[in-house]
């Protein structure tokens, strides 16, 4: 059984959300930096959970934990780091 996908979405105002959903792409799929510049060119996040639809504008969110990490990653991104503070 695959392991389920989490993101926890810290906001602005220090509150945060955590999501759990199944794996929305294939590991091997080439297509996931794709999808992460789309998202991100949004400006928005957009979520069905619970039956509903969420639109979370991207000037509400600090930053995004999403785990696991994909092993597709785009080439500008930093790998391996850990936070230290």
């Amino acid at each position: 059984m695959k392991e389920p996908r989490r993101l926890i979405i810290h906001f602005v105002d220090g509150s945060k959300k955590l999501l759990e959903f199944p794996q929305q792409v294939a590991d091997s799929d080439g297509s996931l930096a794709a999808r992460l510049k789309e998202a991100l060119e949004a400006r928005h996040l957009v979520i069905e959970a619970d039956g509903a639809l969420v639109v979370i504008p991207f000037e509400n969110i600090r930053y995004l934990q999403a785990y696991p990490a994909p092993k597709k990653l785009p080439a500008y991104a930093i790998k391996g780091a850990s936070f230290k503070d």
